[in-house]
């Protein structure tokens, strides 16, 4: 197990994890190595894949020695969800708590393979414009072509985490009465900043007491 998980912690649906992965995508990409970790930091896309528990994919620098290493260990992409600092004094009880933080996470465990075609690499920089400028009211498209786009292509490597394992971790308030997930998700919401009335969400949807 790549986390420390209480049971109040682990997420009753499993498809909790894959939302987070999907709303949260800039990932902490480590792999073991024969000397010191190699870490990228970078979005990930989940893809469904048969026979498998499915495929994560991405791309990165070329001149980021990373890809290269990736036969040396298991890799691990470590997505970060929504998270806030808890004051005791939101709780029914303040004098016998103590200062803790909410967040949800998810760790993956893959292997990990570069992508050696140009079509699948061209794919996958797709996959993540679409992903990301779909929403937009006029969304920007990949428009580079002929040695332009062959430059492009040339400065990254695609790749493909084969997921062998998932391993998510919420921590939102399970382990206190229903009546202070509730004081603390309102709490949450009166912050005034964007993670903690995320986390208020993820508490409410998640947390089964808020």
């Amino acid at each position: 197990m790549s986390i420390y998980q209480p049971p109040a912690f682990v997420p009753q649906n499993s498809d909790a994890a894959w939302q987070l992965v999907h709303d949260y995508p800039f990932a902490t990409l480590i792999t073991q190595t024969r000397d010191e970790p190699q870490i990228s930091h970078l979005p990930l896309l989940y893809r469904a894949e048969a026979a498998t528990q499915g495929v994560l994919i991405g791309h990165m620098a070329r001149a980021n020695v990373h890809w290269q290493r990736f036969a040396e260990g298991p890799t691990l992409a470590l997505f970060h969800g929504p998270h806030a600092y808890v004051s005791p004094s939101w709780y029914l009880e303040p004098d016998v708590a103590v200062p803790t933080w909410n967040y949800a996470v998810v760790h993956v465990r893959a292997r990990a393979a570069v992508v050696s075609d140009r079509e699948s690499t061209l794919a996958t920089v797709n996959a993540l414009t679409q992903r990301f400028e779909s929403s937009r009211p006029e969304p920007w498209v990949l428009q580079l072509s002929g040695a332009r786009l062959e430059a492009m292509l040339a400065a990254i490597v695609a790749f493909r985490l084969v997921i062998e394992r998932v391993d998510a971790k919420f921590k939102l308030s399970q382990n206190r009465s229903a009546d202070d997930g509730r004081r603390v998700a309102a709490a949450l919401r009166d912050e005034g900043y964007a993670d903690a009335s995320a986390t208020a969400d993820w508490m409410q949807h998640h947390g089964g007491n808020a």
